[in-house]
């Protein structure tokens, strides 16, 4: 029971470190990219997060704002409490890191097709410079070709 507590506060103060990192999203950006996080896993357009783990998400709020959690909570007092307090820890560690994820993959996404853009327009109106490094990491096109 202790190593769960040590480990959701590692999560929790893990969540508060890479939320409050210069230049990243801000506590905004990360709440109105969650509706479009899920409509992309849903869609199968965004696979850096599975149906599982996004139920898995929704599981732990309806836990945490569950009536029926009330009870033990009442009756146990601050025992109750802490298995909230855990479950709050994982899902705040979670959604951080997800939208962090899910933010960055939108922007590479739409940086290739600001790319694919430039490249279809011709020679007047060039996409942005690509290292080579970025070039392996962009998804490539695929079709199959019948026989």
């Amino acid at each position: 029971m202790a190593t769960h507590r040590v480990r959701n506060a590692a999560y929790l103060a893990s969540a508060v470190r890479t939320a409050a990192h210069p230049g990243g999203p801000s506590l905004w950006q990360r709440l109105r990219a969650v509706p479009r996080m899920v409509r992309a896993v849903r869609s199968g357009q965004y696979t850096g997060l599975t149906s599982a783990r996004l139920l898995m998400l929704l599981a732990g709020v309806g836990y945490v704002v569950s009536p029926i959690d009330v009870v033990p909570e009442g009756l146990l007092l601050v025992l109750g409490l802490v298995d909230d307090v855990m479950v709050i820890g994982w899902v705040a560690a979670t959604l951080v890191r997800e939208t962090e994820e899910f933010i960055a993959w939108e922007q590479g996404m739409a940086a290739r097709d600001q790319w694919a853009a430039g490249q279809q327009s011709g020679p007047q109106q060039p996409g942005p410079q690509w290292s080579a490094q970025q070039q392996w990491e962009q998804p490539v096109p695929s079709y199959v070709v019948p026989d």
